[in-house]
C-alpha cells in the first residue's frame, strides 16, 4: 500500500513540473513578443485622425496568418471577410475596407 502512495506521489510530482514548465515557457514567449514588437503598429507617417485603407487593416490583421494578396473567388469574399471579422474581433469599418481592398 505505501509503494502504491509513493507511485502516485512521484506521478503527481512528475505532472505539476510538467505543467509549471510548460507555464514558463508560455510566460517566455508572451514575454518574447510583447518585447520584440509583434503587435499592430501603427505607421509612422499617418496623421492620428486619418482613416486606414484596406491593405493597413490587411497587413495588420489578416497579416498574422494569411499573405497578401488573398485569391478568394469574387463571389465569396463578402461572405469570407464577415466569417473572419467576427473570428479576428474586426470592427465593420474594417470590414467594408477589407471588402474594397479584396473585391474592387
Amino acid at each position: 500500500m505505501a509503494r502504491e502512495d509513493e507511485m502516485k506521489h512521484f506521478i503527481f510530482c512528475i505532472l505539476l513540473l510538467c505543467f509549471i514548465s510548460g507555464l514558463a515557457s508560455s510566460t517566455a514567449a508572451l514575454k518574447t513578443e510583447a518585447s520584440s514588437g509583434s503587435y499592430e503598429q501603427a505607421p509612422a507617417a499617418r496623421s492620428p485622425n486619418a482613416q486606414p485603407t484596406g491593405e493597413e487593416v490587411f497587413k495588420a490583421n489578416c497579416g498574422r496568418c494569411h499573405v497578401p494578396p488573398m485569391s478568394i473567388p469574387q463571389r465569396i469574399t463578402g461572405t469570407v471577410i464577415m466569417h473572419m471579422r467576427t473570428r479576428a474581433r474586426l470592427s465593420r469599418q474594417d470590414e467594408l475596407l477589407l471588402l474594397k481592398y479584396m473585391a474592387p
